[in-house]
């Protein structure tokens, strides 16, 4: 069986989208002749942690871990709530108070790439014993955060090992990268880094086919497309639906992608009609930004909303199983076609109607309309949404509301580890 090591920064009891993909991989891997060797920080920093992920972690898996400093730990004595809303990547564009402006800045520039940089070179220097120890001749990133790519790097240039670089998500084509008010030396500072790493590994792993094409402009080295996926058993017993006519909405639900389009349809038909009145609930999950939370206020719709908060994900999963509708929404932005929500895959497997606003060649909107599992919408649409949420509506009284996808098993985790295992 062939050994690989897998480097990441996200391990449960890490919480959210990020730690599910090599979870997952880790899961399958031995099912084609590999063995996975997973690295991981001893004492992370996590912005949400899921201890139910724990028992998900494969029996008998070797596990390594080694200390990392953590800035990230100190800032939060200064301001817990915002210091972890960075760290997950959640940025208030609005109201921002002085704090938060002073993090901002110095996460963008004195961390580079990110805040877990003094993890490098420690984790370079044990890593070259365990791989001489083992006999290891793969060695596997997973990014972000960035700096795990620079482990790599390091380990490349000392050892014979092949190097595949995965990334859940663009580096510099970040959406909020733009957000960290860099400075032009720390602005070419991070391309440099993405240059350098794109061009040092024998192969690239992208979640996107729009990321793909922008690395393609960075590097000549192979790049291989490999979604994120869901791990659900279709034989399993649907739970029932909801009475309410809901909408869910699972993940963070940033400022930038507030749909104020559906808001503003949702507050038509609730003036219009006393029936969709009294069935309409929208539930939200996870983290949410002020900024929505003032829109569905001032659209009336606060008294129709359910905040959550950030649930398990054995429970975010059996909650969208249970919704009416899900929702999808994404930045209205050329940087966010290519964004793909890890949570877009659960969706398809929770057999419901999924109802995506986003970008125009919207990536994801792609897979929803290929899958015939939704509708998807931009961010101006207002008629023809309005009349796609009254037919679900209509459906949804009698009892009707469902969906049957098409080519959905291709997303299952085991179907992509597969595809994985071919590229080790």
């Amino acid at each position: 069986m062939k050994k690989v090591l897998i480097i990441s920064y996200y391990w449960p009891p890490a919480g959210g989208p990020g730690v599910q993909r090599w979870l997952k991989f880790a899961k399958y891997l031995p099912d084609f002749d590999v063995e996975p060797i997973v690295f991981i920080p001893e004492n992370p920093h996590y912005p949400i942690l899921d201890e139910s992920l724990l028992e998900e972690v494969p029996k008998g898996i070797t596990i390594l871990k080694r200390p990392i400093f953590e800035p990230y730990a100190l800032a939060s004595m200064l301001s817990s709530k915002k210091t972890k809303q960075i760290s997950a990547g959640v940025i208030q564009t609005k109201d921002q108070t002085f704090m938060e402006k002073v993090l901002l800045w110095v996460r963008g520039n004195l961390f580079i790439p990110d805040a877990r940089k003094y993890w490098v070179r420690p984790s370079i220097k044990y890593l070259s014993e365990l791989l001489e120890r083992e006999n290891i001749g793969t060695i596997v990133t997973t990014g972000p955060p960035h700096s795990v790519h620079l482990i790599g790097y390091g380990l490349k240039r000392r050892h014979p090992v092949k190097w595949v670089a995965d990334f859940r998500d663009p580096w510099t084509g970040i959406g909020y990268h733009g957000k960290l008010k860099l400075t032009a030396f720390a602005r070419n500072k991070h391309k440099a880094l993405e240059h350098k790493v794109l061009n040092a590994a024998d192969k690239i792993i992208v979640t996107s086919r729009h990321t793909k094409i922008e690395f393609q402009k960075i590097t000549e080295r192979p790049i291989s497309v490999i979604t994120n996926g869901y791990d659900v058993n279709f034989g399993q017993q649907m739970p029932k639906l909801d009475d309410k006519f809901t909408f869910s909405h699972i993940g963070s639900l940033l400022s930038g992608r507030n749909p104020n389009n559906l808001w503003q349809v949702f507050s038509q038909l609730i003036r219009e009609s006393d029936d969709f009145k009294n069935s309409i609930q929208i539930d939200l999950i996870g983290v949410v930004s002020n900024e929505v939370l003032d829109d569905l206020d001032r659209y009336g719709l606060t008294p129709y909303t359910n905040k959550l908060g950030y649930l398990t994900h054995g429970e975010a999963v059996q909650r969208q199983r249970r919704s009416q509708v899900l929702l999808l929404l994404e930045i209205d932005s050329v940087l966010t076609q290519g964004i793909i929500p890890g949570k877009l895959f659960e969706y398809l497997a929770s057999q419901r109607p999924i109802l995506g606003i986003g970008p125009s060649n919207w990536e994801a909107g792609e897979i929803i309309k290929q899958t015939k599992t939704g509708m998807v919408f931009d961010h101006s649409t207002g008629d023809a949404l309005k009349s796609v949420i009254l037919e679900w509506f209509g459906k949804y009284r009698q009892n009707s509301l469902n969906v049957t996808g098409i080519g959905v098993q291709d997303y299952s985790r085991r179907a992509l580890t597969k595809k994985l295992a071919k590229e080790l």
